[in-house]
């Protein structure tokens, strides 16, 4: 017996776009420099300090007059030390990413993917980045789709798990800087400071979802994040034949 449903599989990519915030270009000058330092700012002030506690972070400086910022046609004018702070972001990102292999539309089969960005910052609060898709559920072709991945609880799922009649979608970030969230102890994910190798899995929402942050600065070298995605059909389900795209956003923004 020749078996059509054989010819037709399930193709996966993800296609995305990017949100970056970058600060503006300015003149620089530098105040006083030597062969190692270069001292960008600075200003006489009779007070000021940094204070942090758990939700805030404040830095104040008392003495200066006329600060802030004046704008006119051809000008921005940034006055007094506290208003002249500007930090370095930039982001390397891969281009879109074709999970694989096909997946047949019978018996079941499973599609990876992955892209790494890298962020570079010398802002002291670091940066965050997050992704969200454009349309929930975020992987579809035409009318039909394949579902978001479903975590058993709150917290991401430390195994990828799909129920046999099912198929889903889900993504999980690697590296030094991912959010605690995704972070394990070897069985369980938001829960101590491991990374396990595709470990910790979860829906690519239609909101903004941090994936990576830190809180000081990397520059010149910055850090990668890995991003994997993985599409899987059960064994007992049937997923209709198409090109499935999933289109998101990751935005990075300097804290």
């Amino acid at each position: 017996m020749y078996d059509r449903s054989a010819q037709f599989f399930v193709r996966t990519s993800l296609a995305l776009s990017f949100a970056i915030l970058l600060s503006a270009p300015i003149a620089e000058a530098y105040v006083a420099s030597s062969s190692s330092y270069r001292l960008e700012e600075d200003s006489i002030n009779i007070a000021g300090g940094l204070s942090t506690s758990t939700n805030y972070r404040l830095e104040d400086t008392v003495g200066e007059d006329a600060s802030g910022t004046s704008t006119s046609a051809t000008y921005k004018l940034k006055a007094g030390y506290q208003q002249m702070r500007d930090v370095y972001l930039a982001v390397t990102a891969p281009g879109n990413i074709t999970l694989a292999p096909n997946i047949p539309t019978t018996g079941g089969g499973t599609a990876n993917g992955q892209g790494a960005w890298t962020v570079i910052t010398d802002s002291p609060s670091g940066y965050t980045a997050a992704i969200r898709a454009s349309a929930a559920p975020a992987l579809v072709s035409g009318v039909n789709n394949i579902p978001n991945y479903v975590p058993s609880g709150a917290d991401p799922d430390f195994a990828f798990s799909t129920p046999a009649a099912s198929a889903r979608f889900g993504f999980t970030p690697e590296g030094t800087d991912i959010a605690t969230r995704f972070r394990d102890n070897g069985i369980a994910c938001n829960a101590g400071a491991g990374d396990t190798a595709n470990a910790c899995w979860d829906a690519i929402a239609a909101t903004d979802k941090t994936f990576s942050s830190r809180t000081s600065a990397n520059h010149p070298s910055g850090i990668a994040t890995t991003i994997k995605f993985r599409a899987v059909s059960g064994a007992s389900n049937t997923q209709a034949a198409g090109v499935y795209t999933a289109t998101a956003t990751i935005t990075v923004l300097a804290r």
